[in-house]
């Protein structure tokens, strides 16, 4: 256990990546992937250390960094704000120098939760898994990766997904106006490509491009199409200058993608106008943000778009991620695929038709 970012955390470590998870809240930060010729270090680290903000918050935003699980997700009546998976202690069950075991029993949903993660040498890549047991009912659920673009030129990052179907600006104010928050995307506003997002100012913004829009906090989700043969998993990713972070996912577990586009658009506390090129790109089974009580209400349900999933106590759910990164020229530009490259491998491949192959057991995300 060392204290990280002024959290005890647990490590893990290959020759090309070196994490940290959180004991309380279970959250995902630092990571370093040690490519050729380069040190990538894509996730966030808050603009604040746990005992540097008011310690009434809640533990999501005290130890806010990296990845983590949310349980249900959003606010909820009866518990934390993202849920006990992203507040509460860890039990460790289990560690070595590559792969880690911890659970957990929340007080809020009454679900047991496995949170595991490997390490396998040769892949600059993250396998981890959470195991859900014991829990009844419709929830919603999603992992919230976060990352650090501020070092990043503006506009210099691009972001690209696998194909949508459905894209949208959160349906309402996500940074409320009365509190003195800012965002710049029109509410409701629907989309088919991430080049032609409506503004509020009535243009258009060009979301693959990161950061943008100084000042402002806003939120989208997209629907991933399902998968296919040729296509067997839904990916995001974003060019960093000299490598692409990547995350691949089944669709079937998190049929839609948010883009939390954090850039400075909240003054209160501990954001204080300084949590600042920062993007989630969080994989949900969830009605946006909105908290397990909205998402039971099937408000996108003549879409065909699942917000929560049917949970039974005697059935164990398994929801596996990677998340990994790889080397590629300063001339890359933004991903336009990433498909299988046989069993053991996929392939990256850029806008100037540039492609990487890397090794990535992509059948771990097989159910």
């Amino acid at each position: 256990m060392e204290t990280i970012h002024g959290a005890p955390s647990y490590t893990l470590y290959t020759a090309e990546v070196e994490l940290a998870v959180t004991q309380t809240a279970g959250h995902l930060a630092p990571v370093t992937f040690h490519l050729p010729g380069l040190e990538a270090r894509p996730y966030s680290l808050s603009p604040w250390t746990p005992m540097q903000i008011d310690q009434s918050l809640p533990n999501l935003l005290t130890y806010l960094r990296g990845d983590f699980m949310c349980l249900p997700f959003g606010g909820q009546q009866k518990g934390p704000p993202h849920g006990d998976t992203a507040n509460a202690p860890w039990q460790l069950v289990s560690s070595s120098a590559t792969s880690l075991k911890l659970t957990q029993t929340g007080t809020d949903t009454g679900a047991t939760v496995a949170k595991n993660f490997t390490l396998t040498p040769g892949h600059h890549a993250i396998y981890w898994e959470h195991l859900i047991e014991n829990l009844e009912g419709r929830w919603n659920y999603g992992n919230h990766p976060v990352l650090d673009l501020s070092h990043v030129p503006a506009g210099a990052a691009r972001i690209a997904t696998s194909p949508f179907r459905f894209g949208s600006v959160y349906a309402g104010e996500f940074s409320n106006p009365a509190s003195g928050e800012s965002g710049a995307l029109k509410p409701f506003a629907e989309f088919s490509t991430l080049k032609s997002v409506p503004m509020k100012d009535g243009t258009n913004t060009d979301l693959t491009h990161y950061p943008a829009r100084a000042g402002n906090d806003d939120l989208i989700m997209l629907v991933n199409v399902p998968a296919t043969e040729a296509q067997p998993f839904a990916w995001t990713a974003v060019t960093f200058p000299g490598y692409v972070w990547f995350s691949l996912k089944n669709v079937a577990d998190f049929p839609s993608t948010l883009f939390w586009l954090s850039n400075g658009g909240r003054p209160g506390h501990p954001w204080e106008k300084r949590h600042l090129g920062r993007l989630g790109l969080e994989e949900v089974c969830s009605h946006f943000c909105d908290g397990v009580d909205v998402a039971r209400e099937d408000r996108l349900a003549a879409k065909g778009i699942p917000t929560s999933r049917l949970f039974r106590k005697d059935e164990r759910v398994r929801l596996p991620l990677i998340q990994a990164a790889a080397a590629v020229s300063a001339d890359f530009g933004q991903v336009q695929s990433i498909v299988p490259a046989g069993p053991e491998a996929v392939r990256i491949t850029g806008e100037n038709g540039q492609s990487v192959t890397c090794p990535i057991n992509w059948q771990f995300l097989k159910s």
